[in-house]
C-alpha cells in the first residue's frame, strides 16, 4: 500500500479500480477523512473472500494498493472498503 497524499479529503470514498477490466494487476485507491481502522478485501462472485489487501489503522489521506489476480480465473470480483462508520463495495472484471 502506498500513501498518495496526506491532504485531508472531505469524505471517505472508494474509487473505481483502474484499469478495469484488468489482467493481471489493477490499482485500487481510497480516501480517508479521519484516522480509521481500515479493511479492504476482495471477494469472488459467490461472496467468498479472495484476499485481504489492507487491514490496519491509517491516518487521513489518499491511499492506493495493487491487487494481483494472476492466480485467479477470469470473472467478476468485488472489493469492499470498511472503516469506522463507512463501507462501500465496487465491482471489477478480470479478463485473461
Amino acid at each position: 500500500m502506498q500513501t498518495i497524499s496526506t491532504e485531508i479529503p472531505s469524505a471517505f470514498s472508494l474509487n473505481q479500480n483502474y484499469p478495469n477490466p484488468f489482467n493481471p494487476r489493477t490499482v485500487i485507491s481510497f480516501q480517508l477523512s479521519a484516522v480509521s481502522d481500515v479493511v479492504l478485501k476482495v471477494y469472488d462472485i459467490m461472496g467468498r473472500e479472495v484476499q485481504t489487501l489492507v487491514n490496519e489503522k491509517l491516518q487521513s489521506g489518499t491511499f492506493e494498493t495493487t491487487f494481483d489476480g494472476s492466480s485467479l480465473n477470469s470473472g467478476v470480483y468485488f472489493y469492499k472498503l470498511t472503516t469506522d462508520g463507512f463501507a462501500e463495495t465496487r465491482r471489477m472484471l478480470l479478463i485473461k
